[in-house]
């Protein structure tokens, strides 16, 4: 049978306002896509990211222009379904990634059987979740963990002050400390600011470079104390193997990539190149976070806090305690949509 699609345009206010080194937004733009097929729904999401110049008005767009395509699709698997939406729309990876992950939702409920269980995971193996600190004051970012006690954060830099601000944190957390720059620093202020991170005992840092500063990073994966991981670097499955020596791993992030269905692909294929992997978030509600925490037991780390920095959520489904994230027993993604969001 074929599939009918509903969407919504959703703007989730953050909890702070929250800054990175490219800007700052108070609000998540995101689409929520339901897949109805033989009356069994499939739920997916894709958050708006300014920088990757792909806005929920250009999915919704891309959706009603091929959407009698995207319904007409005799569904039997969600690989299939992708590399079908692939071809439909090669020029917007995220829409692909919310059909994507709605699709998997659907094969789960088919198979009645969570995500994890379909792919043969142990969720209690899953690494556990960190928590994002926004750039900010120095007396903000220490509110901030203060008022989430947490065993892991992740540490948003790429300013002036970045080795007064980690020195401050470390004096009131002894939390594991993850940094990550979004391609903030020179080649020469990385080579400066690493070594203090090693001493403040920060466990990796993410992208300190410009994404395509490929010979840069080649010295900083020769010298860095640290290890260090592509963000920007690795968007999707053809920059997998670019990353190795360059990287020590990668961050995987579904919007980015399309979806569910080429992450599979690139955890196979880090794996087989020996890089570390860490599943990404981009400020994701229970929906979209749901998929990446299905996936947490095939990586190494996990940056799954999307709804902890939302001030309001449209699901539920996810567990969040002290750093360990579990979804439901629930089929397919397990998340149960908030009745007043559709």
């Amino acid at each position: 049978m074929a599939i009918s699609i509903q969407y919504r345009h959703n703007n989730l206010p953050f909890r702070y306002p929250f800054t990175i080194s490219k800007g700052t937004k108070t609000h998540q733009p995101s689409l929520l896509v339901e897949l109805n097929f033989n009356g069994i729904m499939g739920y997916g999401e894709a958050p708006a990211i300014t920088y990757y110049d792909i806005t929920v008005e250009k999915m919704i767009a891309d959706i009603e222009r091929k959407k009698a395509f995207i319904e007409k699709f005799s569904f039997t698997h969600p690989d299939r379904y992708w590399h079908y939406l692939h071809h439909l729309f090669p020029a917007n990876p995220f829409l692909v990634a919310a059909l994507d992950i709605a699709a998997w939702d659907i094969y789960g409920k088919l198979k009645r059987q969570p995500l994890y269980q379909l792919w043969n995971t142990d969720m209690p193996a899953a690494p556990v979740t960190d928590y994002t600190i926004g750039i900010d004051s120095i007396d903000k970012m220490l509110e901030k963990m203060a008022g989430k006690p947490w065993p892991v954060y992740k540490i948003k830099l790429g300013t002036k002050d970045d080795i007064s601000i980690m020195e401050a944190l470390r004096k009131h957390s002894d939390a594991v400390f993850r940094v990550d720059a979004n391609a903030g620093w020179t080649l020469e202020e990385a080579l400066e600011i690493l070594p203090v991170l090693k001493q403040l005992n920060v466990e990796l840092v993410e992208q300190p470079l410009a994404k395509d500063n490929l010979d840069g990073m080649k010295v900083l994966y020769e010298k860095s104390p640290l290890p260090i991981f592509a963000d920007e670097s690795c968007v999707g499955e053809g920059d997998v193997r670019m990353c190795s020596g360059h990287f020590h791993g990668i961050n995987i992030k579904l919007t980015k990539c399309s979806g569910i269905t080429p992450a599979l692909r690139m955890i196979a294929e880090a794996r087989e190149l020996g890089l570390k992997i860490m599943l990404g978030c981009m400020n994701e509600s229970t929906v979209g976070s749901a998929a990446i925490v299905h996936l947490a037991p095939q990586a190494d780390y996990l940056d799954a806090d999307g709804p902890l920095l939302l001030a309001e959520d449209i699901a539920g489904g996810l567990n969040y305690d002290f750093g360990k994230v579990m979804p439901s027993e629930n089929p397919g993604l397990g998340i149960n949509m908030l009745s007043d969001h559709w």
